[in-house]
């Protein structure tokens, strides 16, 4: 079932994951929309639950936080 209020439309945009400047790790955003994404990393065990996430094409920055997360996914919310 979904939950999301607003669709997501796939995307594979590289982007890194910043969280202040002790922590900053590549990933992938697989899916998008204007309240959130879902980004793949190699291990989401050291990613805190907010952060700021850079898209490498815009160098656009949004400010994230974490909703669910399995083992190489991460899903968001844009605040």
């Amino acid at each position: 079932m979904e939950r999301r209020h607003i669709g997501r439309t796939r995307v594979f945009k590289g982007g890194k994951i910043l969280n202040g400047n002790a922590f900053r790790l590549d990933c992938v955003v697989r899916n998008l929309s204007n309240d959130g994404a879902c980004i793949e990393v190699a291990s989401t065990a050291s990613v805190p639950d907010e952060f700021e996430l850079i898209f490498n094409s815009s160098r656009t920055v949004r400010r994230c936080l974490v909703r669910w997360r399995s083992m190489i996914r991460l899903g968001v919310a844009f605040t």
